[in-house]
């Protein structure tokens, strides 16, 4: 074999690989020698049909895999021989015209992890804002879950609906006077007010009683998500079976006991927990942004391009998706093509940030142990139909790129707790809008890495909404709902996956790669 280095510059290698047509003949020889004791052909015992009627019989697919698993080797030795670290994986072309029995010439060309200087973890100050659980912020989380908890119950027949009643109805939608798929239900509970359906559905049935027969007129919005519907007029003609008025659920003992606690006091205890922890899961979120930024502004080194170029299509699918859901897509477009510069620069970020808390995570022992992974594994195995499960769990054992992106965001956040653990932190209490400015103005600079501030999605999570239930109607149909407001596209956040030490994909000459099972389509409610 012989291995010539034909590019070095930067992190970009190439090597020019000979393998000579001895090395793939003896690989072939020795498969066959393995192939032979098994094969059974007509004339022969089990195991004596001769080798070279063997090879003959198997000659195409014995060569294919002597031919890869020698490119294969031939790969891994030349990043063994020069201890190359792999940024993605290699690509490996086998030079056209290859016949058996001749040499094999075979190109590969890689991009390397740059050599990252190795970060002091001393020195770093933090502020962390906390935000207190008061009485009051936790009052207010007990009416709103009271408040999820009404029930209703059938009024008079004499009762006009007003705001706040909820109605059961039969619909059936027409355009133009035809019919249209999806638009006819029964007995579908609507809650007048909440803006579930069409806008200007719920308004025309505001003053109508039971048994009531009202004829619905309304327009599909221009986003709406029925392409042949979009700013379509309709008719719906519309049967109120039964008019229900809300009564009122009361934060007591008898509340709390009816969902098996023990008291009023176990509910409020509850609630309050799950709000400390989503105030700290902000006050973390805040902090992790200072601490990324720290780590940015004092270290400066080369990325490897295709790591940023993929880090940079991840971001960019996103803005696309998001600017196809906007009034005016194409203006949404334009605003991204003027500052794609700036979205690439936050992808050499990300990457740099990446690349940084690896090696900080490397020089320091921090790991994912093999329990985590397989919970990990587990976990993201739930989204796949239950068919494919096992198929995807396969998959991420077999492909180490795709577990080294599983493994990345808990191995960012043990690195980053690690440093937590290093830095030296002073606490300041706020109140939640200015956390929540904080992160927002985190945000905005993060996504304004050169002159121009480009669209930053604000991080501040929403305060848990308790779950409502069902409500119980024998039969439910989707009417035509409301399509919620479109997002303006924005820039991905700051915290770059870490990834865990990244380890060259053996390449393969024509090997079938495992797919990855397709994630499951969730299916419309009914």
């Amino acid at each position: 074999m012989q291995i010539v280095e034909t590019l070095n510059e930067g992190l970009k290698r190439a090597y020019d690989i000979k393998i000579s047509a001895k090395d793939i003949e003896t690989r072939v020889d020795n498969e066959v020698k393995k192939l032979a004791p098994q094969v059974n052909m007509p004339g022969f015992r089990k195991g004596k049909v001769p080798a070279n009627l063997v090879r003959k019989m198997h000659n195409d697919a014995l060569m294919q895999d002597a031919l890869s698993s020698t490119v294969q080797e031939s790969v891994e030795k030349t990043i063994a021989d020069n201890k190359l670290r792999p940024a993605m994986q290699p690509s490996v072309t086998l030079a056209d015209g290859y016949e058996a029995g001749k040499d094999a010439e075979v190109k590969v060309e890689l991009e390397i992890l740059p050599v990252v200087p190795t970060p002091s973890v001393d020195g770093i100050k933090l502020e962390r804002l906390q935000v207190e659980a008061d009485e009051k912020t936790v009052q207010e989380s007990l009416d709103k879950f009271a408040e999820s908890q009404k029930q209703f119950e059938t009024a008079a027949k004499s009762h006009k609906a007003k705001i706040g009643d909820q109605c059961l109805i039969d619909f059936e939608g027409k355009v133009d006077g035809v019919p249209f798929d999806g638009g006819k239900g029964e007995g579908m509970a609507i809650e007048l007010g909440s803006g579930r359906l069409i806008p200007g559905f719920e308004d025309q049935l505001v003053g109508k009683k039971a048994n009531d027969e009202v004829l619905v007129k309304v327009t599909f919005p221009e986003d709406y998500n029925v392409e042949t519907l979009k700013g379509k007029d309709a008719t719906f003609d519309v049967v109120i079976g039964e008019v229900q008025t809300a009564k009122a659920a009361k934060a007591d003992d008898e509340m709390a006991k009816a969902m098996g606690l023990e008291g009023l006091e176990q509910l409020t205890e509850l609630l309050k927990g799950q709000i400390e922890q989503e105030l700290n899961g902000l006050t973390r979120t805040h902090m992790k942004r200072k601490l990324l930024d720290q780590l940015a502004a004092s270290h400066d080194f080369e990325v490897p391009p295709t790591m940023v170029e993929a880090e940079f299509n991840q971001i960019w699918q996103q803005l696309e998706q998001e600017a196809a859901q906007e009034e005016d897509p194409e203006a949404a477009k334009k605003e991204m093509e003027d500052e794609k510069d700036e979205y690439r620069e936050i992808a050499v970020r990300r990457v740099r940030l990446g690349l940084l808390l690896s090696e900080i995570g490397q020089a320091n022992g921090v790991e994912v142990s093999q329990q985590e992974m397989s919970m990990l594994i587990q976990q993201a195995a739930q989204q796949y139909r239950e068919e494919d499960r096992q198929r995807f769990v396969e998959y991420i054992q077999q492909d180490q790129m795709a577990a080294a992106q599983l493994r990345a965001p808990m191995y960012e956040d043990k690195v980053v707790d690690f440093l937590f653990e290093k830095a030296e932190i002073t606490d300041k209490t706020v109140t939640r809008d200015e956390l929540e400015a904080a992160i927002e103005a985190e945000d905005e600079a993060e996504a304004k890495p050169a002159k121009k501030k480009a669209p930053a999605k604000k991080a501040a999570a929403k305060k848990p909404a308790a779950k409502k239930p069902a409500a119980k109607s024998a039969k439910t149909e989707k009417a035509p709902a409301k399509k919620p407001a479109a997002k303006k596209p924005a820039a991905k956040k700051a915290a770059a996956k870490a990834p865990a030490k990244t380890t060259a994909k053996k390449p393969a000459a024509k090997k079938t790669a495992a797919k990855k099972p397709a994630a499951k389509k969730p299916a419309a409610k009914k």
